[in-house]
């Protein structure tokens, strides 16, 4: 295979053709090695063909078209386009010949022309040009050794120090890029040390500066180390081209990522490699067969990254400040660029697997590893993270295993602490399981050993960026047209509502639809342990629970924030979640005079939520008979909206059911208004079925009439 090399510049005039061209002619004619010239300079067409005094007619283009032609590759197809010179002993290839051409030369054939020409030549010189461009970016993918032109000069120095900012933002590592310094002993020029404090990478070549000679050359079109063997610039040449064509170690070779499996190598590592690789004996011998050289990579750029960065030390509030992790995101990218070459001892080939193991490796340093993707996803709803191992997710209602994997449980640790610095929240033996929730709102627990016995375990409920409204919810079918009609007309009459329903069923999202009905003129106060609510309303104050610190003090419960709810003056008062004492304060409050309010509260029915009510008020030490319990529910609740999620994972409201009061001394008077009948499953899995109103007017429509909201009684009635 050849050796590649790309020169370039982002300055014109400095020379970057005329070393290109003799760099190739000496490497051809004196050291006897095939040689191939190609100038892919698109903005300056023809210097080189000018300097060798040769007039080709075929163009990479049409090496790109035979490819196309003859896709098996099967014979040697560039003796077809390229030119021989035989005064330089070079073949030489351009990229066009006229401006028309430009848009002909494919930027993704590219690696399958060099491919080609690789079987045929030792060394491949390119003339990249000074712009990035598509068909740059393609070429530099191709090189063994990056050759930026460089003259003494302060305009060259900053747009090329640009360049390497660009380049390494592109993930070319440091060590496939040299510097040729042109010119290097002009008059008042800056000198070569200080050049070489100004960039991170060797000055390989210094080349004097010898203008009548070049010029002559140039002028009478014979290369200069042909025209003038004995000047200062042909012998600068010639010396570089010696190192070129002895010394190996100047050039990165490429790979593919499938290429980095261990196989039979694997085998011959010590004992020593395992262990710093985090593998156990008894894991070895299944890890020898099936592990690839990829993931050690990834695993030994990962650590040398964190002892780089020194991320272990670093303050856990930097990762919620947007401004320093991009800082810190961008330097680290440069950092893994350069480690991943060598680690690996070669450039990989794919500019698609260096940024997609790139991005892996800064995700599991500075964000949430492999859970990048899958909060970024839109189908996805909630992410289960059992173990190191084991991340699954819900996506579209289904559950389903993923193919992410994290490096180590300590890792999983690692991503949970991030998550819940931010927001004073801690996680350790003595407080194993706690509660959070990421920048973008969704909600987060987690738990780890001793109670978690598979290792650190994450669950994730996404938050939706975007509001559901009614609309949404009538497209998705969780009800229907009447259902809306009708819960709307409660909302505004101010009905007390509980929304309850199994985990995963819907009842956060039903709770903000049903908010959305409610004025703006209204002031709304809504209590959350996570915020999960969305209201579009302007006049909204959000509250939140905090847990107690690491002394174990400073808990602010629901409960306590509903005590200073009813002192600022709340229209609504919406809780995201009855699961607690609080029951009882918010029963109260819907008795006395905050009606309009609304919660959610887990229960497989709407007559279940009764018990779960009468436990829970139990459980706040207050010690009062079931029947005063049940009388304060049957006037504090108007309407129970039931939610589920079937076995086909969409949510629906299956039931809709007026609190009637009470039928005797204990038993509360309940009838369904609205339920979703279930007929079967169809053969994708689907449910089928439909909702219908059951024939029960609710005792509160007149009250409803009254507020002036327009409903009718057709709406009611059993089709």
């Amino acid at each position: 295979m050849a050796n590649t090399i790309v020169l370039f510049s982002t300055k014109g005039g400095v020379g970057k053709s005329l070393i290109a061209t003799n760099l190739a002619v000496v490497l051809g004619k004196e050291r006897g090695k095939r040689t191939l010239l190609v100038d892919l300079d698109l903005h300056v067409v023809g210097d080189i063909a000018r300097m060798l005094d040769l007039k080709p007619q075929k163009t990479m283009v049409d090496l790109i078209n035979l490819i196309k032609r003859n896709p098996a590759q099967d014979i040697p197809i560039s003796s077809e386009v390229v030119v021989r010179s035989h005064l330089a002993g070079v073949d030489f290839l351009p990229g066009i010949l006229l401006p028309q051409q430009m848009p002909n030369l494919d930027s993704e054939m590219i690696p399958h022309a060099f491919g080609m020409l690789d079987k045929e030549y030792d060394f491949i010189i390119i003339d990249a040009g000074e712009t990035f461009s598509e068909v740059f970016v393609a070429t530099l993918n191709q090189a063994n050794l990056i050759l930026m032109v460089v003259t003494p000069d302060i305009h060259s120095i900053y747009q090329n120090k640009w360049a390497l900012d660009t380049l390494q933002f592109l993930q070319f590592p440091l060590s496939m890029i040299k510097i040729i310094l042109n010119r290097a002993d002009s008059v008042s020029s800056i000198s070569w040390q200080e050049i070489s404090t100004a960039f991170p990478v060797d000055i390989i070549c210094r080349v004097p500066s010898e203008g009548k000679a070049v010029l002559h050359s140039v002028n009478r079109t014979v290369p200069l180390v042909i025209d003038n063997p004995r000047s200062k610039v042909a012998q600068a040449i010639r010396v570089f081209s010696h190192e070129l064509a002895e010394d190996e170690t100047l050039f990165v070779q490429r790979k593919q990522v499938d290429q980095l499996l261990l196989k039979d190598v694997i085998l011959d590592k010590p004992q020593q490699f395992w262990e710093t690789q985090g593998l156990s004996d008894m894991a070895m011998p299944s890890i020898k067969e099936e592990v690839d050289e990829t993931a050690l990579l990834k695993r030994r750029i990962h650590t040398r990254l964190i002892e780089e960065l020194n991320i272990k030390r670093m303050d856990l509030k930097t990762f919620s400040d947007h401004v320093k992790t991009q800082e810190l995101r961008q330097r680290a990218e440069k950092m893994v660029g350069n480690f991943l070459t060598e680690e690996a001892g070669s450039f990989i080939a794919s500019a698609a697997a260096r940024r997609r193991i790139i991005k892996e490796i800064l995700d599991e340093a500075l964000g949430l590893g492999p859970l990048e993707d899958l909060l970024g996803d839109p189908a996805i709803t909630d992410i289960m993270v059992n173990n190191k191992d084991e991340v699954y997710v819900e996506r579209n209602g289904k559950i389903e295993l993923t193919d992410k994997r994290f490096i180590s449980n300590d890792q999983v640790r690692v991503i949970i602490e991030r998550i819940i610095a931010p927001i004073g929240r801690r996680i350790d033996e003595s407080v194993p399981m706690v509660d959070a929730r990421l920048p973008d709102g969704s909600r987060v627990n987690a738990i780890i050993p001793p109670l978690s016995l598979t290792g650190p375990t994450l669950t994730i409920r996404k938050f939706r960026k975007e509001r559901f409204t009614v609309k949404d919810l009538l497209e998705l079918k969780t009800l229907n047209q009447q259902m809306s009609d009708f819960l709307k007309a409660c909302v505004v009459s101010r009905k007390n509502i509980l929304i309850s329903g199994g985990t995963g069923s819907g009842k956060t999202t039903t709770l903000n639809v049903l908010s959305g009905f409610v004025s703006v003129n209204e002031r709304i106060v809504t209590i959350e342990d996570a915020p999960e609510l969305k209201l579009h309303q302007r006049h909204w104050v959000r509250l939140e629970s905090r847990p107690p610190n690491v002394e174990g003090k400073g808990a602010i419960t629901s409960r306590d924030l509903f005590r200073n709810t009813l002192r600022m003056r709340p229209d609504r008062i919406i809780i995201g979640e009855c699961r607690g004492i609080e029951t009882l304060d918010m029963l109260q409050a819907m008795n006395t005079g905050h009606d309009g309010s609304m919660t959610t509260i887990h229960a497989n029915s709407t007559q279940d939520v009764l018990s779960r009510l009468d436990s829970m008020i139990l459980m706040s030490g207050v010690e009062l008979p079931i029947r005063s319990i049940r009388e304060m529910i049957s006037s504090a609740v108007n309407m129970i909206v039931h939610t589920a999620r079937l076995s086909d994972g969409t949510r629906k409201i299956i039931q809709i059911t007026e609190v009637a009061g009470m039928k005797d001394e204990v038993h509360i008077e309940m009838h369904d208004i609205f339920v979703f009948k279930q007929a079967g499953v169809d053969s994708a899995g689907n449910v089928l079925g439909t909702f219908s109103p059951t024939g029960y007017i609710p005792t509160f429509l007149p009250d409803i009439r009254i507020r002036g909201i327009p409903i009718s009684e057709s709406i009611f009635k059993v089709p």
